[in-house]
């Protein structure tokens, strides 16, 4: 039988993670539980329990009285010194005697009661064992499969826990079904009475600096460096990055050859498109960095107040906005920069040019700028970076949002 018990435990541990001395203390708490109920209390009751051999025993410890009285003694805490001689003739009164328990005897009900201690002991530890584990992956990514819909939110196995996927965390028009793989952000793991319940998303900025990690060996070693990231879920994400490495070019070890680490990212997320620029020390090079893929006449940046004024040609105005303000919001959410943008006309209109200081050129003399890689930026995705003319006159000038959700380092 204890060959049988070890055996047991060793299997109980391997398939459940939990340790063979936690379950030999649920197999103690129980003797001990069954005795309470076979006797009515366990108070003097001890279990020894070798995890070497599986041997245990139970014992009552007694104390030795000159007789027992029914009246003034209690048969459960004490014994008579002629019992106890009968055990051993050196027990004198006061002594404490270990009186053996058989288990055997125990009642069905009594049994019934020990087992399910084990049983919950069992339970409890193994929802900790999960809880540690789902809770050490928590900001994490990880890939799960969508198993069914809750109402609005979706469920998402993720091997041994089944997460929910929020509907305030799906990305507007991404269309999953059932047996989907795809990869989560752990946003938050709980401890409850019925396991942890995991949640996560598929909109977080930090999805996609996780899945740079995973697919870029320069980012996960620290070469490369992700210092900022905005993010529309399932529009565009703009990504600034800097090299700890003079050898390294931050941008190309994102992209990879061809574009391959990019877009096997890009793929991830369902063709969402990503802009790489270069991350700039200076306020000015980084929104000019990050209003890509349009060009920039001047920038000024007042890193005091946190706002620049911008400056671009008359033919990149549409460009700088993007389509629905996206490009000039993103620009703002990246860089954490109240940003107005203007075109050459309008600035030339205002002054701009005489109060910034500018030298004064002939109108539309900076046309004719192509050259994308001068910004130091690349875009990725299934369509042209922006699509289609912005109306120049749906533009009020100024974007700056709150862009605490969104990811930067600086």
């Amino acid at each position: 039988m204890n060959k049988e018990l070890l055996e047991a435990l060793e299997q109980v541990e391997k398939e459940k993670n939990i340790s063979k001395e936690t379950l030999l203390e649920a197999i103690e708490n129980s003797l001990l539980t069954a005795c309470k109920n076979h006797f009515g209390k366990a108070d003097n009751v001890k279990v020894n329990i070798n995890p070497q051999t599986g041997d245990f025993s139970v014992y009552a410890e007694k104390e030795v009285v000159e007789k027992m009285d029914p009246q003034e003694n209690d048969p459960l805490l004490q014994i008579s010194l002629a019992e106890a001689k009968m055990m051993d003739p050196k027990y004198e009164v006061g002594d404490i005697v270990h009186v053996p328990i058989k288990s055997k005897e125990f009642g069905r009900i009594a049994t019934q009661n020990a087992k399910n201690v084990i049983l919950q002991k069992i339970r409890e530890e193994e929802r900790k064992v999960l809880y540690k584990e789902y809770f050490s992956m928590e900001k994490e990514v990880m890939t799960g499969t969508v198993t069914r819909f809750l109402g609005r939110n979706i469920s998402i196995n993720l091997g041994r826990v089944d997460a929910i996927l929020n509907e305030s965390e799906q990305v507007k028009g991404e269309v999953l079904s059932p047996t989907d793989r795809i990869k989560v952000y752990i946003l938050e793991v709980k401890d409850t009475p019925k396991g942890p319940r995991v949640s996560v998303s598929r909109t977080h900025p930090d999805l996609v600096k996780r899945l740079f990690e995973e697919e870029v060996a320069e980012v996960k070693d620290g070469i490369v460096e992700i210092r900022a990231i905005a993010r529309e879920a399932g529009s565009r994400t703009k990504i600034a990055v800097s090299s700890n490495d003079a050898n390294v070019d931050p941008v190309g070890a994102c992209v990879g050859v061809n574009g391959a680490r990019v877009n096997s990212i890009v793929n991830e997320l369902r063709g969402e498109k990503i802009d790489i620029i270069n991350w700039d020390d200076n306020p000015a090079f980084l929104i000019e960095n990050a209003l890509s893929p349009a060009k920039v006449i001047c920038v000024v940046a007042d890193e005091d107040e946190k706002e620049a004024q911008v400056i671009v040609p008359d033919y990149q105005l549409s460009l700088a906005i993007g389509k629905e303000g996206q490009n000039a919001r993103l620009a703002a959410r990246l860089t954490g920069y109240k940003i107005d943008i203007k075109s050459e006309t309008q600035a030339r209109e205002m002054g701009l040019f005489d109060e910034l200081g500018l030298d004064d050129r002939e109108e539309g003399a900076y046309e004719g700028y192509q050259d994308v890689d001068s910004y130091g930026g690349d875009s990725y995705g299934d369509e042209d970076p922006y699509d289609g003319p912005e109306d120049d006159d749906s533009y009020d000038g100024d974007y700056r949002e709150d862009y605490e959700d969104d990811y930067q380092d600086q």
